[in-house]
């Protein structure tokens, strides 16, 4: 097997992704009390590999990754919260992990307070994620794990046009039951964002 052609380039000192209706910026500690109040629903949290949350809970999960635009590093990651334009609230956060450097690879994911959902806010939020994994971080392919009973984040894969590659039969114990996770990916080359 030969190395990869791939190569990342540099992440980006500084990251702020406008859309039509929202702001998305890595989280600093003042976003802590915001994403308690959604991470801290256990109904949010029913297919989190997480408890709901309080800030300190928050802070020591992934506070490490406060401010954070890299992907690369031993805990490397970037956490991004959706912040309304109108109103600068956030409603929700990102994330962009498990980078694998030499396929050009990374694992997203989403969380977003229930009081946002059913604008299609959460929709716009991840297409941007997306967007900015493919031309900011220059990956060529993205992939997302979620709960098959988690009906609202499976359509919200599909919705952003990721494609369903993978169905693992209770392959993971996972709060209490057995559970089984659809894996989705997306390439760059098979990315259409919207103008």
């Amino acid at each position: 097997m030969s190395a990869s052609p791939f190569a990342l380039p540099p992440a980006p000192h500084t990251l702020e992704v406008p859309t039509d209706r929202l702001r998305i910026r890595p989280f600093v500690e003042a976003d802590l009390e915001a994403m308690a109040v959604y991470r801290g629903d256990a109904e949010v949290c029913r297919f989190l590999p997480f408890d709901p949350q309080t800030p300190d809970d928050i802070r020591d999960r992934i506070g490490h990754l406060f401010g954070g635009t890299t992907l690369e590093g031993e805990r490397g990651g970037v956490v991004l919260v959706i912040e309304r334009s109108d109103d600068e609230q956030v409603i929700g956060d990102l994330v962009l992990f498990h980078l694998d450097p030499e396929a050009g690879s990374a694992e997203i994911g989403w969380v977003v307070s229930p009081a946002a959902s059913g604008r299609g806010l959460a929709t716009e939020a991840v297409r941007a994620l997306v967007d900015t994994a493919f031309r900011v971080y220059g990956l060529r392919r993205l992939t997302a794990r979620i709960d098959p009973e988690n009906v609202r984040s499976v359509a919200l894969a599909e919705r952003v046009g990721m494609r369903r590659e993978a169905h693992f039969v209770e392959n993971e114990w996972f709060k209490g039951r057995w559970s089984d996770e659809l894996r989705f990916a997306l390439l760059a080359r098979e990315w259409a964002p919207t103008t």
